[in-house]
């Protein structure tokens, strides 16, 4: 069978969380040998490619994004023969499979940053980003952490301070020098080798920084100084999003085009650029899809879903989106936008109907096809670092990553046997279990649906987008020539005139009487457009 190198183009991935997936040793943290077990699951979703994140080993201060070994698996998930089991099973069952790779930054107890700060002249001195304090003993700039506080930490061996543009414990890596690039390629390569089919790139806009260290501005959005963060407060300009990180991004491309069939999917991250930077990073030769946040916050409008979706393939008609909703970063998008709703299974499936007929390809985050919430967690549960330090204006991001619940009726809903899982399973979750979805109308049915119909229709899969000019709060768009997209994006009835009949192909709360389409609250049409 030939190996279609293009197919991330349109495709769906599912984002895996190990810790909460699913925990085959009853330690009460998820692992590789229960991801393995619950594959065929993702598999009848009819989804395309799985997403972990990351899986390395790592003393876990922000959940394993702060590698301490990228060419290794934590003893908390499993083995590299459990790895490479799981990534044959997927294989079989039609899956590609998609590793994070935290590239910014490591771990501090990484052995290069160990080295790094023992001294000023050891072979790995200049591999981080270290910096002489101001005469008055201040760091060099007022560079901000996104967890709290100033982005340099104190170094008394070195008399110097490092940069870190998340935890302390987690320094930036210096990108200005070759060297720490080749051994990142290097990682890479020991995945590839390993028959991983591509990567999702975390922070990818935050590589390089500005050599001259120069302050970063106020924020001049009118948001920001309201911001419950303050690094929200800069306008990052100078700590990140630096042009050099082009060459590096067609160094990697150049590394995946020596594999078949591999891919890259990259985290822009910024408040200020996102849709320019999407572009940049996926024209040319470098990254092939860019993933967003544009649409993992609060704004559930008409106006919102269809400039961001313009704006992108205006400003990069040769780029590459990856549209999400929601994943373990941001508050689920269900209850982000419940009050636009009277009812929290027809805005699940209006949610997956919408985002799986967009143009571009898509990212879902496990238990989006349960139609979850958060979880509501007390301050004592937390052990994300951002809701430790921001309660209560921000109760950080456990609530989205709380365990898959599998069985309604087990203990912790079927994630694990443990007596405690590391984050709790409450009731909500437990109610909307794999095991209590197996009615025709459920949320998990309603996905399996919606995906055979993304798969089955070339025009949802790559088919171009149209939108069309319709009054709040429907939003309406085409794709290729003959499918029609309508959506109210509201809990009261309405009615719009159609061009053209249209014959369903899947609906919701949706009713044709001649070219007049009446919607119910949260109805949708994705139909075919016919001359009668």
């Amino acid at each position: 069978m030939p190996q279609n190198d293009d197919w991330w183009r349109g495709s769906v991935t599912y984002q895996i969380y190990p810790r909460s997936f699913m925990d085959a040793d009853n330690d009460g943290v998820g692992d590789l040998a229960g991801i393995t077990e619950k594959l065929e699951h993702v598999a009848s979703l009819g989804v395309d490619a799985i997403w972990l994140s990351p899986v390395f080993p790592s003393p876990m201060k922000d959940m394993g994004y702060d590698v301490s070994d990228y060419t290794g698996i934590d003893p908390a998930f499993g083995t590299l023969e459990i790895f490479d089991a799981m990534v044959e099973k997927a294989h079989a069952l039609g899956l590609k499979v998609i590793i994070d790779q935290v590239l910014s930054h490591s771990s501090d107890e990484h052995p290069y940053f160990v080295e790094s700060r023992s001294s000023r002249d050891n072979p790995k001195a200049d591999w981080y980003v270290w910096a002489d304090p101001k005469p008055d003993g201040t760091p060099p700039n007022n560079w901000l952490a996104i967890f709290g506080g100033g982005a340099w930490e104190w170094e008394p061996r070195r008399r110097q301070y490092y940069f870190h543009n998340f935890l302390k414990e987690q320094p930036d890596w210096n990108f200005h020098n070759p060297e720490v690039q080749d051994f990142l390629l290097e990682t890479m390569r020991f995945w590839l080798d390993r028959g991983v089919d591509g990567f999702r790139l975390d922070t990818v806009n935050f590589y390089f920084h500005d050599k001259l260290l120069r302050d970063n501005p106020a924020n001049y959005l009118p948001w920001a100084q309201d911001a419950a963060k303050p690094y929200d407060m800069q306008y990052c300009l100078f700590a990140k999003n630096q042009p050099e990180n082009l060459g590096f991004l067609a160094r990697m491309r150049a590394l995946l085009d020596e594999y078949e069939g591999r891919a890259m999917v990259g985290e822009v991250g910024d408040s200020h650029h996102s849709i320019e930077l999407m572009g940049q990073y996926t024209s040319g030769h470098r990254l092939h899809m860019a993933y967003s946040f544009e649409m993992l916050g609060p704004d559930f409008s008409p106006a919102h879903f269809r400039s961001r979706i313009e704006e992108f393939f205006y400003k990069a008609p040769n780029g590459w989106p990856c549209w999400a909703f929601s994943n373990h970063d941001v508050p689920r998008h269900v209850g982000r936008w419940l009050k636009h709703s009277k009812d929290q299974d027809a805005l699940a499936k209006q949610a997956a109907a919408m985002l799986l007929s967009f143009e571009g390809s898509v990212c879902i985050y496990q238990g989006e096809e349960l139609g979850q919430v958060d979880t509501e967690l007390e301050f004592h549960e937390l052990t994300d670092p951002e809701g430790i330090n921001f309660w209560p204006a921000s109760k950080g991001r456990d609530g989205c990553r709380t365990p898959m619940a599998w069985a309604a009726d087990a203990p912790n809903a079927g994630f694990s046997q443990a007596n405690q899982t590391w984050l709790p399973v409450k009731a909500p979750q437990a109610a909307r279990a794999v095991s209590a979805q197996g009615d025709s109308d459920s949320v998990l049915n309603f996905y399996r649906e919606m995906l055979a119909l993304r798969r089955r229709e070339q025009a949802l899969h790559l088919g171009r987008m149209r939108f069309l000019d319709m009054p709040e709060p429907v939003l309406a768009y085409t794709r290729g020539d003959d499918v029609l997209c309508v959506f109210n994006l509201s809990a009261e009835s309405v009615k719009v005139s159609l061009t053209g009949a249209a014959k369903p192909l899947l609906a919701q709360a949706a009713e044709i009487s001649g070219k007049t389409l009446s919607l119910g609250a949260n109805g949708f049409l994705i139909g075919r457009l016919t001359d009668a």
